[in-house]
């Protein structure tokens, strides 16, 4: 049971990532096709809620809940699956914190930015 929940975990924080890092290029692709969804301004407020956490977490030196929990419940695990092993080999990398804050703080400015680049629609009624 922990090795599921664990790999769940696992799972939902990549996907995280995935939409943190990459909501900022779907936006930009999607503004120049003009796929109206990049415009909607739930999800792009929800996306720098995304980023604007992240750059908390670093600069508070703060670890994320979702890798503490994940942690605790590998403590009884012996052996990796082979998605479990890629998935922190993506998720995790080893350069200094420091690093990572600056890393962080300029994508959440150019997700800030991209506000203003690419406005969202404050009045669409399907909103």
């Amino acid at each position: 049971m922990n090795t599921l929940l664990a790999n769940t975990i696992l799972v939902f924080h990549f996907l995280f990532i995935l939409f943190v890092v990459g909501g900022l290029p779907v936006i930009w692709v999607g503004a120049w096709l003009g796929l109206s969804f990049v415009r909607n301004i739930w999800f792009r407020i929800t996306h720098l809620a995304a980023i604007l956490f992240v750059v908390g977490e670093s600069y508070l030196g703060i670890v994320c809940p979702l890798t503490i929990w994940e942690d605790r419940l590998r403590q009884l695990e012996t052996n990796e699956s082979f998605i479990q092993r890629w998935l922190h080999r993506i998720v995790f990398y080893d350069v200094p914190e420091g690093m990572l804050t600056m890393v962080y703080i300029m994508f959440a400015l150019l997700v800030a930015a991209t506000f203003i680049l690419v406005p969202p629609n404050r009045h669409d009624p399907r909103i």
